[in-house]
């Protein structure tokens, strides 16, 4: 995923409502950028971070600056949750992702359980669809491991008891964290932060549901899915499956 335009760098002078930013710009410009992502930001959110602003030259925007990565613990982090499914989708076109390949359509925003909508539902010839929800993971407390969610994530845990139902209708469910990080070799959910996602998430892996992770090169001219990481709960879902 190229960057439309160059970013420009600053410094993050806050961050407040979920989504504005203030930013010290380097060229001495003090501006409020518009903030895409709904969780809590920890570690990402200190006054004074690097931070890459991208400029829209849409008249229609009130916010032309969009805040897209954080400098921190030595490296970039995408903090855009926007990006994801974006990614996801070039690398399902370019089939970089072997655990998903071989499916001939690829809809994205099919409506699924009780009023969500999948992010991506792939289909093909003599196998079943496959239901692929997309979550950001930019959030590492250390040691090189991701964890998601960063804050009480109450729909992304009914997107999983969703997820678990489609497979067992006899359909195929995935759930895939983008680790919009350059930093990270290990994932997992952060328990200390949301109990009930963390033990959700190997329940449903212990019914079936699929867990995928990747890891991303990121710059200040583009983010790229580009290798599996692997996730440290597998051992708990698959002796939940074997019990």
């Amino acid at each position: 995923m190229q960057f439309p335009s160059p970013l420009e760098r600053g410094r993050l002078v806050r961050r407040y409502k979920r989504f504005f930013a203030d930013v010290a710009m380097e060229d001495g410009r003090e501006l409020t950028a518009h903030c895409p992502n709904p969780g809590a930001m920890l570690g990402l959110n200190i006054p004074g971070l690097p931070v890459w602003l991208s400029v829209s030259d849409s008249p229609t925007r009130k916010l032309p600056h969009t805040l897209e990565l954080v400098e921190a613990d030595g490296g970039l982090v995408g903090v855009n949750t926007m990006h994801p499914n974006r990614l996801v989708a070039e690398a399902l076109e370019a089939g970089a992702i072997p655990e998903l390949a071989g499916y001939t359509e690829v809809r994205r925003e099919v409506r699924y359980g009780t009023n969500s909508r999948v992010d991506f539902l792939l289909t093909g010839p003599d196998r079943p669809p496959c239901w692929l929800e997309i979550k950001n993971c930019h959030l590492s407390r250390g040691g090189g491991l991701a964890e998601f969610p960063d804050c009480v994530a109450a729909r992304s845990l009914k997107h999983l008891k969703e997820l678990t139902r489609e497979v067992e209708g006899g359909a195929r469910a995935v759930m895939l964290y983008v680790i919009q990080r350059t930093d990270c070799e290990l994932f997992d959910t952060a328990p200390d932060l949301d109990p009930a996602y963390a033990a959700g998430l190997v329940e449903a892996a212990g019914r079936g549901v699929e867990v995928l992770c990747y890891g991303c090169d990121i710059s200040s001219e583009a983010v790229r899915l580009v290798r599996p990481i692997p996730w440290r709960g597998a051992m708990a879902a698959n002796a939940r499956i074997t019990a």
